[in-house]
């Protein structure tokens, strides 16, 4: 095979070894691991209210009392840095900063960090052990996949500046070369329509469609893909990958993506709609959506979002968007994120910006709304439970507002549609091609719910040691 020298726009699981088909899903019996998880967390939690009753004559309510105060204040500062400028925003970045700095001082003069620390280590290995507990005891899903046969002319479009300049960094071009793909290399100083270009590739025989490149250039290829019904490549050549980080697939070295070529199976994933265009990220409306248009956006991420961010959360650049998701309305949303399959909560640390799966049918929807540093400090404190955060998941989006046309982020790309602006997912659109030998995704901790915490920590124990089942696979 060849390659191929093309102008174009420059936009921008699982592991294990699987012979014929592999699906099912696994018991959701409670193993015994996780029910002493579940008891050591409550143990846990109980040390932590053992040790601030213990503490009350010696400064316990102190320690949580500051460290509530610091975190309010910290949110307040970081409101007031972003949606004000001049004095006001040098106040708030003095406040978060000051903020958690005053805290620790305080617990340091007066003899208070011991028993702060103490705290600290009781409810982290509660919260530890609690999260641990739910991933051991909720049903494991497997994720389907088939043999995949090897490509006989699969084709490969690959942009030479992505992740900067990872596809020369990694010899990408040669190695799918010695594999057999043809490659089709993009000029990104002559630009064309890289649809037009997957479109001719198949015309002329393409077994297989494969990217190199940013999400939003994924996109519009897995479209061509989905409707040809033909195998896709992602080859993790981006900057963030979040599409090839989702799948399991080797961000650090996008060339082991190429091992899907003569060694790889075959996923079905869903990928999102948004009027007519494919994703397979997210669909963002708002204030987000309003930098990205900037065309300084590119060269100064950071510096265009301070610059815009007061005029787009209070002054005369504000706007408001009206959604129904499925049957509820979600009104005057400052930004709203519309992701192929539900990330997990932003309240979970370590978990957030991951999708736990790509194959459950559904979008992902988060609402924000806030307008006043007391509603920051609120979301701070209270995550995914304040009223100026919605998290929820539908089948469709329609977002609607007044205007014309609304600034829309397309897996990161800048573009301008007519409301009302429809969302939805395809489930199983998509064919993709791995590797079998995959990094793999570490399925991002749940929520912590300490009723169900409680509940598997005293659930009866069975004959067999667990809670009557035999935990066999169902197929």
């Amino acid at each position: 095979m060849g390659r191929t020298h093309a102008t174009g726009p420059v936009s921008g699981k699982r592991s294990g070894k699987a012979s014929g088909q592999r699906s099912g899903r696994t018991s959701s019996a409670p193993s015994r691991a996780a029910r002493w998880l579940a008891r050591l967390a409550v143990l846990a939690a109980l040390g932590a209210l053992v040790v601030l009753v213990l503490a009350l004559g010696e400064g316990g309510l102190e320690v949580i009392g500051a460290g509530l105060l610091g975190l309010v204040l910290c949110a307040a500062g970081v409101w007031w840095f972003v949606a004000h400028r001049g004095a006001v925003r040098l106040f708030g970045a003095l406040v978060a900063v000051a903020a958690p700095a005053g805290v620790v001082v305080l617990f340091a003069r007066h003899g208070l960090w011991r028993t702060a620390l103490v705290l600290c280590l009781c409810w982290a290995a509660a919260l530890g052990c609690a999260r641990v507990a739910l991933v051991r005891s909720r049903p494991q899903r497997e994720q389907r996949s088939v043999a995949a046969t090897r490509p006989e002319r699969p084709v490969l479009i690959m942009n030479p500046r992505s992740g900067g300049g990872k596809v020369g960094r990694f010899e990408l071009v040669e190695r799918a070369e010695r594999l057999g793909a043809r490659v089709i290399l993009l000029d990104p100083d002559a630009p064309a329509d890289i649809t037009v270009l997957a479109r001719e590739a198949v015309a002329e025989g393409a077994d297989l469609l494969g990217v190199a490149g940013g999400d939003g250039t994924q996109a519009l290829v897995a479209a061509v893909a989905a409707e040809h019904r033909l195998p896709f490549l992602v080859i993790s050549a981006g900057t963030r990958n979040h599409f090839a980080m989702d799948l399991g697939l080797d961000r650090a070295d996008p060339s082991r993506c190429l091992d899907a070529l003569t060694d790889g199976e075959e996923i079905r994933v869903d990928l999102g709609d948004v009027v007519g265009r494919a994703f397979v990220n997210t669909v963002s409306f708002g204030v987000y959506a309003d930098v990205v248009q900037r065309p300084e956006y590119r060269d100064d991420k950071a510096g265009t979002a301070l610059a815009l961010m007061p005029d787009l959360l209070l002054g005369e650049g504000v706007r408001r968007l009206t959604a129904r998701v499925d049957g509820t309305e979600l009104d005057a949303q400052q930004a709203l994120l519309v992701s192929n399959n539900p990330y997990t909560s932003p309240d979970v640390l370590g978990g957030a910006g991951r999708r736990p799966r790509l194959d459950d049918g559904v979008l992902g929807v988060l609402g924000i709304r806030v307008e006043t540093a007391a509603q920051a400090a609120d979301l701070a404190v209270r995550g995914s439970q304040s009223a100026g955060l919605r998290v929820m998941s539908a089948r469709r989006v329609e977002v609607r507002a007044d205007a014309e046309t609304i600034p829309v982020a397309v897996d990161g790309e800048a573009l301008q549609l007519p409301p009302p602006v429809v969302c939805t997912v395809r489930p199983g659109a998509l064919r993709v091609l791995v590797p079998r030998d995959r990094p793999g995704v570490v399925a991002p901790p749940p929520r912590v719910n300490w009723p169900r915490i409680l509940a598997l920590a005293f659930a009866p124990t069975g004959p067999t040691g667990g809670t009557g089942r035999t935990g066999r696979p169902r197929r």
